[in-house]
């Protein structure tokens, strides 16, 4: 797979299939990505990965846990923006149809939603955390890390999807895989495994913005 292949077919993957994922692949992947771009070369990305019985054992704890208040960190923002706003509601629109779940199903739309704390039924979790001290710029280079990190799985025939989400249980997850809250950030985690190809939740078209909408060329002739 080349890399624009690997961009065209990565997506967010919310069905898994129960496959497990070997180590080497999983170490391979991330050995590769640490030539990730870094600015002033900080490489300030940190992670922890889980399978099996730890990978559970966190699970188990965050079903019978409620998210905490304060949260970790705000990623809503641009909800205050009508454009972006509607780009989040189309998509949530396109997801849920695919799903079979009607606006006005709570239950189904809330548990749906608590499927982020079994990541989906991936078999590998990344856990993404760094210093508190960090600035936007670091967590720029640790966006980057992570989408490469991303493209550098599809290479491998596997697949992912990003969970913001978990940092609604951060203290609970640093707890459980010994990092300090005080000192550290937790970012995000990555459900890492292959997809369910049958699954229509991964499988609804995802729209994106038309090029010239939101980059300007100058100086061509």
């Amino acid at each position: 797979m080349d890399v624009a292949e690997a961009v065209a077919s990565r997506r967010s993957i919310r069905a898994f299939q129960d496959k497990p994922v070997d180590l080497e692949t999983i170490r391979r992947v991330l050995d590769q990505a640490r030539m990730a771009p870094s600015g002033c070369n900080f490489q300030p990305w940190r992670a922890t990965v889980l399978t099996g019985a730890p990978l559970k054992a966190l699970q188990a704890k965050m079903l019978a846990a409620q998210p905490q208040d304060p949260i970790e960190y705000s990623f809503s923002e641009p909800n205050a923006s009508p454009l972006h706003l509607a780009r989040l509601q189309d998509v949530g629109a396109r997801m849920y149809g695919a799903l079979d779940v009607k606006r006005d199903d709570k239950q189904g739309r809330h548990d749906f939603a608590r499927d982020n704390i079994v990541s989906f039924g991936a078999p590998v979790l990344l856990l993404c955390h760094f210093e508190r001290f960090m600035g936007p710029p670091q967590w720029s280079d640790v966006g980057m890390w992570l989408q490469t990190i991303m493209l550098l799985l599809r290479g491998e025939g596997l697949d992912s999807c990003p969970q913001e989400w978990m940092s609604l249980y951060a203290r609970l997850i640093k707890a459980e895989i010994g990092v300090p809250d005080d000192e550290q950030i937790l970012f995000c985690g990555i459900a890492i495994g292959f997809r369910d190809l049958a699954a229509p939740v991964n499988n609804f078209e995802r729209p994106r913005v038309p090029l010239d909408e939101h980059v300007r060329f100058d100086g061509w002739e």
